[in-house]
């Protein structure tokens, strides 16, 4: 099955869901999930496959034994995508590629990196050309002040607040959503972020942290 983007329809299913979340709703609708907004998003997975690796798709029950919140489905579906990630919803698309949480060891090796000179100022560098191309790129869960070790006046304090960082950009719903056209605006999303997956890649890489104690 090749990818023509997702239909009408696989909004629609979302939209149904928010406005009733329940297992009755899920059985009723079940194939509408399957072929309309599951099957679309293994052929789109399979095709990126060769130039940015394997795909995942998150499993769509919400695990709710610590939230307040029952409801039993996820109103959108995500999947990896290599080191990018793809989420189709009611409002639209998204696309993000980066390090929405670094572990202590990555996080360590991240601001030592942004610390100095020459490595601190290529991902400035990095980030600028990306947010000219259109692109959000921002970090995540960023400290109140400058990080324990490193001093408030440093020139990249901002970036070493940060516990992570990704490039991201949304899309609204449209037309076009049903279209192969919707792989293009993806594909462009995840070249476009390959500079800052290649910095993250080379100054902080994968995690050596057991599972146990991530």
């Amino acid at each position: 099955m090749a990818f023509k983007g997702w239909p009408a329809t696989a909004l629609e299913f979302y939209e149904g869901l928010e406005a009733d979340n329940s297992k009755v709703y899920w059985t009723e609708h079940r194939h509408v999930y399957d072929n309309d907004v599951r099957a679309p998003m293994e052929a789109l997975l399979a095709e990126l496959a060769p130039e940015f690796g394997e795909g995942r798709i998150f499993r769509p029950y919400r695990d709710v034994r610590f939230s307040p919140d029952k409801s039993p489905y996820k109103t959108a579906m995500g999947a990896t995508v290599g080191d990018g990630f793809v989420q189709i919803s009611a409002d639209g698309l998204f696309v993000g590629l980066g390090m929405y949480h670094m572990m202590p060891d990555q996080l360590e090796r991240y601001r030592a990196a942004v610390a100095v000179d020459d490595t601190g100022q290529e991902l400035q560098s990095v980030v600028g050309s990306m947010k000219k191309s259109g692109l959000d790129v921002h970090g995540t869960e960023p400290l109140k002040s400058a990080p324990k070790g490193y001093p408030k006046d440093h020139p990249r304090v901002e970036m070493l607040r940060y516990k992570g960082i990704v490039a991201n950009k949304r899309f609204p719903v449209g037309s076009w959503l049903g279209t192969a056209k919707a792989k293009t605006e993806i594909v462009k999303v995840l070249r476009g972020s390959t500079p800052l997956n290649d910095w993250l890649r080379r100054n902080v890489g994968p995690t050596s942290m057991e599972p146990g104690r991530r």
